[in-house]
């Protein structure tokens, strides 16, 4: 559960129904973190089929994590709550600059990873092909969705990237890579491909709060 200073601003504990694999709830728990936003950890099991509950579908229609709820409101689908996060505290370590062109460019990122690469490599996807196809094509399609979308990154990258993808300061476009390079090292993926977001994430991961986030750290995940 995240513990920062709140610096004088009033924020209601939020409840954050996540998978500690799931690289949506991933983005989450990481903006959170950063944010210093307190919250409740509330684990779905998405390998015991969990989210496929009714009552689960009640606080995300598409039975999927992450959901949040947050003063009596509840959002599910992770960019919408990164976006609502951001304009609900956007004092609270910003995660996006004032030019609109920066925040274009790093939308462009976000919704490179988040609508190109991760949703043809996320679960349902692969479990259908593992199906049809079997174990080798499964990683071969993960690996191939993952480097197609990092190739077009990396040359993005080329005309942005300080220490973090925009720059020297951390951003959302930072907040979706980190669970997709978590992806990439889960699928086999040799990231040294790409030299700028290898020293981009290598610089992130060194963060206390990227370190909280892993899943590894988190409650469910098996010990």
């Amino acid at each position: 559960m995240a513990d920062h200073p709140t610096e004088g601003i009033h924020v209601e504990k939020a409840t954050l129904y996540s998978y500690y694999q799931s690289s949506c709830a991933w983005r989450v728990r990481l903006a959170m973190e950063l944010k210093g936003i307190p919250f409740e950890y509330k684990a779905i099991n998405l390998a015991t089929g969990e989210h496929l509950s009714e009552e689960y579908r009640k606080l995300s229609p598409l039975q999927l994590v992450p959901a949040i709820e947050v003063e009596g409101n509840i959002l599910a689908d992770s960019i919408a709550i990164l976006e609502y996060l951001e304009e609900k505290f956007p004092d609270k370590r910003p995660l996006l600059p004032k030019g609109l062109v920066q925040r274009a460019t790093i939308r462009q990122v976000v919704n490179l990873i988040a609508a190109n690469i991760q949703p043809v490599q996320n679960l349902r996807v692969l479990n259908a092909i593992n199906e049809k196809l079997g174990s080798e094509e499964r990683l071969k399609w993960a690996q191939d969705c993952i480097n197609r979308g990092f190739e077009a990154l990396e040359l993005i990258l080329k005309k942005t990237a300080g220490k973090y993808t925009f720059g020297d300061e951390i951003t959302l476009a930072d907040v979706v890579l980190v669970p997709q390079l978590g992806n990439a090292k889960r699928f086999q993926v040799d990231v040294t491909r790409y030299p700028i977001i290898d020293r981009i994430g290598k610089e992130l991961f060194e963060l206390p709060e990227v370190q909280k986030s892993l899943p590894a750290n988190q409650p469910d995940a098996p010990k």
